[in-house]
């Protein structure tokens, strides 16, 4: 789901750490680090996957009250909040229905397969797990940006860039729910569009075109439908009988008016 160059070949994943430390990287890893804070405050259980992401993603999913934490990369970076495993980004080397909660940040647009990627993490949470997903959004101003720097070798811009729309009907096929949607990043992605004075563009497009901010944020919940079998039973069931019909009592006033002429009967021999 990717057009990087072939030098990103051997990294599944293009590391974002250098964009971030870049103007307009510095701005919009401030508004995710809070969005996930947000949105990982109540999340607990024992672990948490992140796959792919900087640094400031790790800092801010400390939040979370999950006690374990995990980075899925494709190579060693240091990473002081938990364990570290090398692998690619479709495939996770992790039980099925084994983790609590799995954090996306904006690994869809680089993997091979988005979908297979979503199907994975699918797999490894366990029912009600929480799913979050950091993405750049194609219909917005930066995704007008990005088609227009077409021949940009470099990340973020060399990714295919999704729609929030297409995300949650993917989750949607996978049996998630999804609880929560944030958009970012109104303003156009440009450095001379950073300063305070263009600060209006994210309170308008949060208010009035939300769904065309750059950047979107997703919390969704793994649902799990589960089969009560059904008990065969065995008793004698009473008739069924249509509305207003009465049951007759024949049988029984017969049954009951033989024994008492047998005994009349019997008194007058």
């Amino acid at each position: 789901m990717r057009d990087c160059p072939e030098r990103y070949e051997q990294t599944p994943i293009p590391s974002l750490d250098d964009w971030y430390r870049s103007t307009l990287g510095r701005e919009l890893a401030v508004r995710e680090a809070q969005c996930l804070e947000r949105m990982l405050r109540d999340t607990f259980g024992y672990y948490l996957l992140q796959v792919g992401g900087g640094a400031g993603v790790s800092e801010a999913i400390r939040v979370s009250r999950v006690r374990r934490h995990i980075l899925l990369s494709a190579a060693a970076t240091p990473y002081p909040a938990g364990l570290q495993a090398i692998a690619a980004p479709d495939r996770f080397p992790i039980a099925t229905d084994s983790v609590d909660a799995v954090v996306l940040p904006h690994t869809l647009e680089f993997a091979p397969d988005a979908h297979r990627v979503l199907r994975e993490a699918e797999r490894v949470l366990i029912p009600e797990g929480r799913l979050v997903v950091l993405g750049f959004n194609a219909m917005s101003l930066w995704g007008v940006w990005r088609l227009a720097r077409r021949g940009q070798d470099s990340p973020p811009w060399c990714g295919r860039f999704l729609t929030p729309f297409r995300v949650g009907d993917w989750l949607s096929l996978l049996g998630f729910d999804i609880e929560r949607q944030e958009m970012m990043m109104f303003r156009p992605p440009w450095r001379r569009a950073l300063p305070r004075q263009f600060s209006f563009l994210d309170t308008l497009g949060q208010r009035f075109w939300p769904v065309f901010g750059g950047v979107y944020a997703i919390r969704a919940v793994k649902r799990v439908s589960t089969l009560t079998p059904l008990r065969t039973s065995w008793k004698s069931r009473r008739p069924v009988l249509a509305a207003g019909a009465v049951e007759p009592t024949t049988r029984k006033t017969a049954a009951r008016g033989g024994g008492l002429g047998g005994a009349a009967e019997g008194g007058h021999v």
